[in-house]
């Protein structure tokens, strides 16, 4: 393994800028006091494979790809009528984030006889865990990058290499216990363990957010890029795509705490409200931002966690960040770029896949069959025949159903999107006439909701068709689950998206 990583067939190799760095954690221990964090014992974790963002920015910028780049942005119209006009929002170029961006960099002083022109890479961040086996615990964390100057388009072909791997984020140590054993003399509690893993995220984006990415987000780094001019290239965080639970470790909330949505600071205890037109205000107007009064919280936190030996969850961490929902870590993206106007709490766009296609659809098209099973005869046959009728359309746009569609085996997302999208005539009349109605119209409502948000292209009309769906939607058809409490929060991060020109399909 040692000669395997000297090799340069290794595609970690330092020839391919790749770096391995080691992170160390402080362990916090309940009832045991330090006279600073500083002097706490710390959990190192080695190997953590990691690239320079300012080396992939150079390298991309430079290669022919980037004469695809737009690296000035513009707005698009529609003159659908000689009196009037419609603006479009499709690619992030287009966007008011990005055109309100690089008014910014614009602005920003620079010295005599630089007359450079000053342009955006803007970054929009992947990442999600992966289990790669069906059987053990072989599971993968990779950390991607894409940059929005290229068309949703071409990134959308694998041909085009548009993904470009930043880094590889461990997991904690499975001796954790045992080494927090030697140190205290006891195991850990799950609080600590939660508490740990927030701190390796932070850790990662440490290695990542160093001096030099830091010098080149406050003066830009100058490029002479494919097309032969030199530019001075400014990094930006635009958008940064997750999961729930990998959201909130990121943006340092607690798992569905008080404030369990990440963008915003409604309570746990108006989740009630969703779906009406003051609930749609209120998330607007209460979104949450960075500003040094967290950091204060965390920094008083963290006095009372290490040096007077308070448990990570006890009460007294609680009434300092409870009315929010933070935890006791230190975020690098308030450190480092709260200073320059940054917002951590924006970046987080919309995760449609998890959140409606695998969570509110998934969780309604499973109280169907309950439904249909209670209802007894041939209903559930007769649905199972009827998707197995349904053809194939387009280049796997609609796919051939399985022979028994309701027992939902080994369903991707994509294959509960098509059961979606082909749902209605399949349901129609399986049911008595009023709970057809009622199921369809549903259905309806669902298949709309979807259509629309996952549109390529979106206009301010197609906006408000999508709030008034969204609104109607979530106050008529309440679901006693709750799964459809998520759709206003999908609503607010896809509204984000569009600003930013996020391709949702």
């Amino acid at each position: 393994m040692d000669a395997y990583s000297q090799d340069k067939a290794n595609p970690f190799h330092k020839e391919y800028g790749w770096h391995q760095s080691s992170i160390k954690i402080r362990l916090p221990k309940e009832g045991t006091k330090w006279p600073s964090e500083t002097n706490t014992p710390e959990l190192k974790i080695p190997r953590v494979y990691h690239r320079s963002i300012v080396d992939i920015i150079e390298s991309i910028f430079m290669e022919n790809v980037a004469t695809t780049f737009n690296m000035i942005p513009y707005r698009k119209y529609w003159q659908c009528s000689p009196d009037r006009s419609i603006e479009v929002f499709s690619e992030a170029c287009s966007s008011p984030e990005m055109l309100e961006t690089y008014d910014k960099i614009n602005a920003l002083p620079c010295e005599a006889g630089d007359e450079y022109e000053c342009a955006i890479a803007s970054l929009m961040f992947w990442f999600n865990a992966t289990h790669l086996a069906n059987f053990g615990d072989a599971s993968l964390w990779p950390f991607y990058l894409y940059f929005r100057n290229q068309s949703k388009y071409v990134q959308g072909k694998p041909t085009t290499s548009a993904c470009h791997h930043v880094a590889y984020i461990p997991t904690l140590p499975d001796d954790l216990q045992d080494q927090h054993m030697k140190i205290f003399g006891k195991p850990s509690s799950s609080e600590v363990y939660t508490h740990c893993k927030c701190e390796l995220m932070q850790a990662i984006w440490a290695l990542l957010l160093d001096k030099k990415f830091m010098h080149a987000y406050e003066h830009g780094i100058v490029i002479k890029c494919s097309d032969g001019v030199t530019r001075r290239i400014f990094p930006r965080f635009f958008t940064h795509l997750a999961d729930y639970p990998e959201k909130v470790i990121l943006s340092g909330i607690k798992s569905l705490g008080q404030c369990p949505c990440a963008p915003c600071l409604m309570k746990k205890s108006e989740v009630h409200l969703m779906g009406t037109k003051r609930d749609m205000k209120r998330r607007i107007k209460c979104m949450q931002k960075d500003d040094r009064k967290h950091h204060r919280e965390v920094e008083d936190a963290w006095t009372l966690i290490f040096q007077l030996g308070v448990p990570v969850d006890g009460s007294h961490v609680k009434n300092i960040l409870n009315d929010e929902s933070l935890v006791p870590t230190w975020n690098l993206f308030l450190e480092k770029l709260c200073p320059h106007g940054f917002n951590r709490f924006q970046m987080f766009v919309v995760d449609k896949l998890h959140k409606f296609e695998l969570g509110v659809w998934k969780a309604t098209f499973t109280h169907l069959m309950r439904i249909l099973h209670a209802a007894g005869g041939h209903a559930i046959q007769k649905l199972n025949e009827r998707y197995q009728d349904v053809p194939t359309f387009g280049r796997g746009t609609i796919r051939k159903f399985n022979t028994n569609a309701s027992a939902m085996k080994h369903l991707a997302a994509q294959d509960f999107e098509d059961l979606l999208q082909c749902t209605i005539p399949v349901f129609e009349a399986l049911l008595l006439k009023d709970h057809n109605t009622m199921v369809l119209d549903l259905l309806f409502d669902l298949a709309t909701w979807h259509m629309i948000a996952k549109f390529r292209l979106h206009t301010k009309d197609t906006l408000n068709f999508f709030d008034t769906t969204t609104n109607y939607l979530t106050s008529i058809h309440h679901m006693d689950n709750g799964k459809l409490h998520w759709l206003p929060s999908i609503w607010i991060w896809i509204r984000q998206a569009i600003a930013k020109g996020l391709h949702l399909v």
